[in-house]
């Protein structure tokens, strides 16, 4: 894995970011290298917010980023985004 991008620090040192369940309105916390957890009141699948990123576009984000992790985060074009 490359060490140098900073593009690819919120997946390599994820942070905790909180949304609001769309059902209930309960608190989910998911992390930056999480596409989504399910709601701690009701059990909805909540999405995080996607944002392009440099792992939509660099050619290098496979390799920066290693496989699973790489493979995990290309699951985020495939769901909805929820706020």
């Amino acid at each position: 894995m490359l060490s140098s991008c900073p593009g690819a620090k919120q997946f390599k040192h994820p942070e905790v970011d909180y949304y609001e369940c769309p059902s209930c309105g309960a608190e989910v916390e998911i992390w930056t290298d999480e596409i989504g957890w399910p709601c701690p009141n009701c059990g909805t699948m909540v999405y995080r917010v996607r944002e392009q990123s440099c792992v939509d576009t660099c050619p290098h984000a496979r390799e920066c980023l290693g496989d699973a992790l790489y493979e995990r985060l290309m699951e985020v074009r495939k769901k909805p985004s929820h706020a």
